[in-house]
């Protein structure tokens, strides 16, 4: 007596389509993140010179190497202060004008657009054109203090680590508060019109109703600019290499910097791989404490 061995259970059309649409970005994915990634984890236990060279192993000293630079650590402390100031001011101030615009009123569309427009400018083209605007020399804007009294002499924008990181600073403000603007802004929308008109009726007062209501039911949106704000932050990279290329004296090397360096001027990529690392390991575990942060304080 022969066994029938068991049917196969056959996939439903609706399911061969879903598998149809996921394989292309799985694909991607896997060509794209997942091999690279595994690449730069070989590289970093590796002694892996750009150019010529055996490629041993090197388990340990890249990623000790790495630390052991006497750039790291005021790298990693401008990058953090760098960070912190521009989160900081930039979910303060998008907040503010999306609170400005978020209501209705005549013109309203136009300062929204107007807010935004920064960021439609890739960063690389607008570091340039603050670099063009903070020249002493041929900048229009030390011309200007010039002619209005404020300054005697040319202003070297650049010339000063404090002034070197405050340029940076002003430049990112200038280019994405219009696009967190935004987020915030959609997150206000979302706030049910009737929620405010029954505070309204108990008479709580606009303080009491933005602490007590616009706050928490902003918590989402609050939270997903706050990690992109902090992930662009940590990585970041453009606006310091073509504004300051890490100076006056190293003053203002981020990280990311540090990575180019050992990779294309050492010419080490071990190193850099072990750097890169060490970077994306920092950020997962920040965007991991954020996403914990956002579904205790929803929770509660």
């Amino acid at each position: 007596m022969q066994v029938k061995a068991a049917a196969r259970p056959r996939l439903s059309p609706r399911a061969v389509r879903g598998l149809a649409y996921a394989t292309p970005t799985a694909v991607f994915v896997a060509v794209f993140f997942l091999l690279p990634l595994l690449l730069v984890a070989q590289m970093s236990l590796s002694d892996w010179p750009l150019l010529t060279g055996d490629q041993g192993i090197n388990a340990p000293e890249n990623y000790t190497d790495a630390i052991d630079s006497t750039l790291f650590w005021p790298a990693v402390r401008f990058t953090l202060l760098y960070t912190v100031i521009v989160t900081v001011i930039l979910l303060t101030l998008a907040l503010l004008l999306a609170l400005l615009v978020q209501e209705s009123r005549p013109a309203a569309g136009f300062f929204r657009t107007v807010y935004f427009l920064p960021g439609a400018l890739g960063l690389a083209s607008a570091s340039l054109l603050f670099w063009g605007l903070y020249s002493p020399t041929t900048g229009p804007l030390s011309r200007i203090l010039e002619k209005l009294g404020l300054v005697d002499d040319p202003v070297s924008f650049l010339g000063t680590p404090t002034a070197a990181l405050l340029s940076t600073v002003f430049l990112i403000v200038w280019k994405f508060a219009g696009f967190y603007m935004l987020i915030l802004l959609v997150g206000l929308q979302r706030i049910p019109h009737e929620v405010y008109e029954a505070a309204r009726m108990d008479g709580a007062n606009r303080a009491q109703i933005f602490r007590s209501i616009t706050l928490p039911l902003l918590r989402p949106s609050i939270a997903l600019t706050l990690l992109l704000c902090v992930t662009g932050s940590l990585l970041a990279f453009d606006q310091f290499f073509i504004l300051t290329k890490g100076g006056p004296d190293n003053s203002t090397v981020t990280v990311v910097q540090l990575l180019y360096r050992e990779a294309f001027q050492r010419l080490n990529l071990g190193t850099a791989a072990a750097l890169s690392a060490i970077v994306l390991a920092v950020l997962l575990l920040l965007n991991a404490v954020q996403f914990r942060g956002l579904r205790r304080a929803d929770e509660s």
